[in-house]
């Protein structure tokens, strides 16, 4: 997650005073208003919890009100302090602070915590509807779907919600997986536009793992449906004799036997982001990014038109970062950028292994660069957990017993941020496993070999054969 404080505000308190507030942004969007003295008390809290020597630098009081430009720099300040703490392997998964952004998101947004209706689609496009707390966090409302679909608390940690919006040709676009510093009710409520849902995805790359969720039939229902979706928007491609194969499969009612299908077709299980811009193999290329198989795909346009496909393994990443930036509106002036008057400009930068002794930057221009780099880091977090010989079932269920997080611009391994167990004291719910019994493959376009691009490799540019995670 990529924290911002890009602007101040000037704001009236009960009494009639005024107080300046620093706007944190996620992702470029606003997240919450807080002033200085709740960023000092979260500052006290956190020093006294886990001691001086870890805490950040935090801006001093002043005694007297501060000049503009002294409001600058507590801005600047205040930005530096909360990325640090953030990206600290032990306060940045803290309760402490998660708790402290999720009661100031609700602040910001004035919603009283009450009982609400929050609806979560599927990914075969059904919803399933849950009564929550407005000020449920993620986890509450991932417990509260599976309890209402029937799925098991070992199973529960194999999915995550993820923030998408819909575009009006059908397309998804992934904005974010949620996070445990945020409530969904509050982050789909304050977008304010029916563009956005929240969708249940499986959350692991490793197709290993879906053995362990088919033996579960609402687990087999929930990837089958993904598998049939993901096919369906193109995201996995299949030839005409495949296509004959699934619809047999469909017919026939066999679901694992599909899934085992498209297991070995290209591209499954992969997410597939919106067209954007990359530096690679030239400055200025057109790219289609998908993620997945432990790599980024690329599917990229060259300035003469030409199409280049190729994979950059994140086992030969050195390390990559995320950066943001703030420019004007496209309205032919080149005035200064003002919180009305800007967009953000995010880049995904990756440092690559392209041989033996040679790493080279490489650069993807979107909007959905975070969500990259949180793929990235899944893919690691698996990696990692597979090469120790540990199990990412028994993990799991381990996100309050020292899950630690990880900065998106550092290759530190970290337990992933997964689920605990329902609370078995919520109220049972009706459940809805055999709705999503009924998925079917529609609209299936496949692809003939004319327009295959697979053969146009970047040569020598990615997967070198030979080295190991080791040399790097």
């Amino acid at each position: 997650m990529h924290f911002s404080i890009p602007e101040t505000e000037v704001r009236s308190g009960e009494n009639g005073s005024t107080y300046v507030a620093y706007n944190i942004h996620v992702n470029g969007v606003l997240h919450c208003r807080v002033r200085y003295s709740q960023l000092l008390g979260l500052h006290e809290q956190i020093k006294k919890e886990y001691g001086s020597n870890v805490v950040p630098a935090f801006p001093p009081k002043k005694i007297f009100t501060l000049t503009p430009a002294e409001v600058e720099q507590r801005r600047e300040q205040l930005e530096k302090y909360m990325q640090a703490v953030r990206q600290d392997p032990l306060l940045g998964a803290s309760e402490l602070f998660n708790s402290f952004l999720r009661k100031a998101q609700q602040e910001t947004q004035q919603i009283p915590t009450e009982e609400v209706a929050l609806d979560i689609c599927l990914s075969n496009g059904q919803k399933v509807t849950v009564n929550i707390l407005t000020s449920d966090q993620t986890e509450d409302v991932l417990d509260a779907v599976a309890t209402k679909l029937d799925l098991p608390d070992d199973l529960v940690g194999y999915f995550s919600l993820f923030l998408v919006r819909e575009g009006v040709d059908g397309g998804l676009t992934f904005v974010r997986k949620l996070q445990e510093f945020e409530l969904p009710y509050v982050s789909i409520t304050s977008l304010r536009s029916s563009e956005f849902h929240i969708l249940l995805r499986k959350s692991y790359w490793d197709m290993s793992y879906d053995a362990d969720v088919m033996d579960n039939r609402v687990g087999l229902n929930l990837l089958y449906a993904q598998t049939v979706s993901d096919i369906e928007r193109g995201w996995i491609l299949v030839n005409k004799d495949q296509h004959r194969q699934l619809k047999s499969l469909q017919e026939k009612g066999s679901k694992k036997e599909f899934i085992h299908l498209g297991q070995t077709l290209k591209y499954y299980g992969y997410i597939k982001f919106d067209p954007c811009i990359t530096d690679f193999p030239e400055k200025g290329c057109q790219v289609i990014v998908s993620a997945g198989n432990n790599e980024l795909n690329f599917h990229v346009k060259l300035p003469n038109e030409q199409m280049k496909e190729g994979s950059f393994k994140v086992t030969r990443m050195r390390c990559w970062r995320v950066t943001s930036s703030q420019v004007p509106i496209a309205n032919g002036t080149t005035t200064p950028c003002s919180s009305s008057k800007c967009d953000v400009k995010l880049e995904l930068a990756f440092e690559y292994l392209m041989s033996k002794d040679r790493l080279q930057w490489v650069t993807i221009t979107s909007q959905q660069a975070i969500m990259m780099s949180i793929c990235l880091q899944s893919m690691v977090d698996e990696l990692m957990v597979k090469k120790s010989g540990g199990s990412i079932k028994k993990m799991l269920r381990k996100r309050h017993n020292g899950s630690i997080h990880r900065s998106e611009s550092q290759q530190n391994v970290k337990s992933p941020p997964l689920l605990d167990s329902p609370d078995p004291n919520r109220e049972q719910i009706v459940k809805l496993s055999t709705k999503l019994n009924s998925v079917s493959l529609r609209g299936i376009s496949a692809s003939n070999s004319a327009n295959d691009i697979s053969g146009n490799d970047f040569h020598g540019n990615y997967a070198f054969e030979g080295i190991g995670d080791d040399d790097l």
